[in-house]
């Protein structure tokens, strides 16, 4: 199950996944305000000094203090404020944080350190055991039709695998964008649901209208998974592709893995993203899209999810 301290005002078993350029502080409030846990990635603050504008603003907006949310930290070799986000992060105690990109006992430590959790995505049985070794308290399994860096494993056969070593709490993330969805990671064995996509289309997202509507618009074919736009295999739409003239036949994948150069031309610039950027014009969404027809406000839609969601375990309870 999710850990005591992620459960205070928690309606729905779900986690709203860090989105890169997506989640701000607009967003992950309403989420913990209507009963979810919101996240964000560190990154999507310019600086580490902004970071801590951010998790200072969204502590005074959360009325009760013990209401839990978390912050995505990149643990990565070009990830160059690692250190100086973990510091913040420790500062403000924030309850959850959940690493990509690698386990780091460090990391794992200094959050342990305050009483904080810490979990972490993975796409495959591999990187699950390496990180439950490392220490880490929840798993994120990332499977076949996820967005963002998405896996190819099947979520019967991934959550099935990982449940044989790992008893801690596990999330299931990949195409999940109704409550009967929820019902049904629920039903897998996972302890919560990890939603990406589906809180993309939703009022307080930080993206544009014209993404929104693309997501509303789209459907499970319209998601190509490839490593050629971001260089680690990755879910993208294809019609957000054809609008920049992106040809997977030609296109060439860039030659460095640079998790923050896609933040803007002026911050930071890379050879490699010379042309349409990553996440932030080339868009990207789960294969979850295809039921995905509105953008509502987050407290409507965690509303329509939770009631779907209590109708699929009633159902399933009267069968």
């Amino acid at each position: 199950m999710l850990p005591a301290p992620l459960q205070k005002n928690l309606t729905l078993p779900v986690i709203a996944a860090p989105m890169f350029l997506v989640s701000g502080t607009k967003l992950v409030t309403a989420c913990c305000q209507s009963g979810v846990i919101g996240t964000f990635p560190a990154l999507n603050a310019r600086s580490s000094e902004q970071l801590d504008e951010w998790i200072t603003q969204i502590k005074s907006e959360l009325s009760d203090t013990s209401t839990a949310f978390g912050v995505n930290l990149v643990v990565h070799r070009s990830n160059e404020r690692l250190a100086s986000d973990l510091e913040v992060i420790k500062s403000h105690k924030v309850p959850l944080v959940i690493t990509s990109l690698g386990a780091d006992p460090a990391v794992i430590e200094t959050v342990h350190s305050y009483g904080g959790k810490v979990f972490h995505d993975v796409v495959n049985l591999r990187f699950a055991k390496k990180a439950a070794q490392s220490g880490v308290d929840g798993l994120i399994a990332v499977c076949a039709g996820g967005g963002g860096h998405a896996g190819t494993s099947s979520p019967f056969a991934l959550i099935a695998e990982i449940r044989e070593f790992f008893d801690g709490t596990l999330l299931l993330a990949g195409a999940i964008s109704s409550g009967r969805d929820i019902a049904a990671a629920r039903a897998l064995g996972a302890d919560a649901a990890y939603m990406g996509t589906r809180f993309i289309a939703t009022a307080e997202a930080n993206v544009s209208d014209d993404y929104k509507t693309m997501i509303e618009q789209s459907g499970s074919a319209d998601v190509v998974y490839t490593p050629k736009i971001s260089g680690v295999p990755a879910s993208f739409l294809s019609k957000s592709l054809d609008q920049h003239g992106v040809d997977l036949a030609t296109h060439q994948p860039p030659t460095k893995l640079d998790f923050g150069a896609e933040l803007s031309a002026e911050d930071k610039q890379s050879v490699d993203h010379s042309g349409p950027k990553p996440w932030k014009d080339l868009w990207s969404a789960g294969q979850g899209a295809g039921a995905i027809k509105s953008s509502p406000s987050v407290s409507s839609l965690i509303a329509e999810l939770t009631f779907d969601y209590n109708a699929a375990i009633e159902s399933l309870s009267n069968r």
